[in-house]
């Protein structure tokens, strides 16, 4: 089957391949993927940056986001049967979106929400799981409080501000001029054009600051949490609780250096750091797709391209292009 494979890690590690289909296990559905979605996370997998963490061996097909129609279905799945449209984000190590088939945990899928094409439904995945853990799970994000995310017309941060609305928050979020009124349509009750305004003099007494951005932008919103708040990160660095979630507490020591600077920061102003990473849930996928059919969520997509354009679709996010998710499709 046809797929988009890294070879190598590096810029120029990946590239298409004709590989076997996938063996489909027990506990396992094989999905004939309709489209696809581009994420920061597949340039950082491609890149390396997470080998000593997460251990893919090259090659292997990438591809994070997906949805489509099951074509068969493992021994020891309930629940599911072929023709079900789906939609997934597969568990690390067993990613492989960019293919024309993938066989998939079943614990991992959810059906495809029936008001969203392939299309959109193959752009929420990721984003929405990462929005929704990061916000009810780490934050634990109540009626009332205040959450920063930082650039809300992006896939991630579009979406952190719908479950952030949906979850009873007053929403504030940094854009360009060009997005101020996009994000205001997502339910933003403040926005900071970050051409114009310094955010840290906009706003400030937040109780959650969601940061995508880097460690400049991190180390800024400490500042603009009240006492006991929370910064998370989805791009680092890492903390000694990631080692718990990997399941590899012998790596505690080594990100509690890495992320040492931070945390102390934080501390020093009475707040707190949290590195998020997040992991794949069909059960959670199950209750975000009630939310999409219920309009309460809607997916931001930027445009499409054919499946055999994976390559330029990835350099059109590299490039920061991006105002929404970019999908492949077939």
């Amino acid at each position: 089957m046809k797929a988009f494979v890294v070879n190598h890690y590096g810029p120029d590690g990946l590239t298409p391949a004709e590989v076997p289909p996938p063996g489909v296990g027990p506990r396992d559905v094989l999905v004939d993927v309709r489209a696809a979605s581009i994420n920061p996370l597949d340039k950082m997998v491609r890149d390396g940056e997470f080998k000593q963490l997460i251990k893919y061996k090259p090659p292997f097909v990438l591809g994070h986001d997906l949805s489509g129609v099951i074509t068969q279905v493992g021994s020891d799945v309930r629940g599911y049967e072929v023709g079900d449209e789906v939609y997934a984000r597969p568990r690390d190590l067993r990613i492989g979106a960019f293919a024309e088939q993938v066989a998939i945990d079943a614990a991992d899928i959810a059906l495809k929400p029936t008001s969203l094409s392939f299309e959109e439904a193959a752009a929420v995945p990721l984003v929405a799981l990462a929005a929704w853990q990061a916000l009810v799970e780490v934050a634990g994000v109540q009626p009332g409080q205040k959450v920063l995310v930082h650039a809300g017309a992006g896939g991630l941060g579009s979406t952190v501000i719908q479950v952030a609305k949906h979850l009873g928050a007053h929403v504030a979020t940094t854009a360009h001029t060009n997005d101020v009124e996009k994000v205001r349509g997502l339910g933003a009750d403040e926005v900071v054009d970050y051409t114009q305004q310094d955010f840290t003099q906009a706003v400030s007494g937040y109780d959650v600051v969601l940061d995508s951005l880097g460690p400049v932008s991190l180390e800024q919103s400490l500042t603009i949490l009240k006492p006991g708040g929370l910064a998370i990160s989805v791009v680092g660095p890492p903390d000694p609780q990631f080692a718990t979630q990997l399941g590899a507490p012998l790596l505690k020591p080594v990100m509690a250096v890495l992320s040492r600077r931070i945390r102390r920061r934080a501390r020093k102003l009475g707040v707190r750091y949290s590195f998020f990473f997040m992991r794949a849930s069909g059960a959670e996928l199950a209750t975000l797709a009630a939310l999409y059919d219920a309009g309460t969520l809607r997916p931001v997509l930027d445009r499409t391209f054919p499946f055999d354009r994976t390559l330029d679709a990835m350099a059109y996010v590299e490039q920061g292009k991006a105002k929404g998710k970019i999908v492949v499709t077939r």
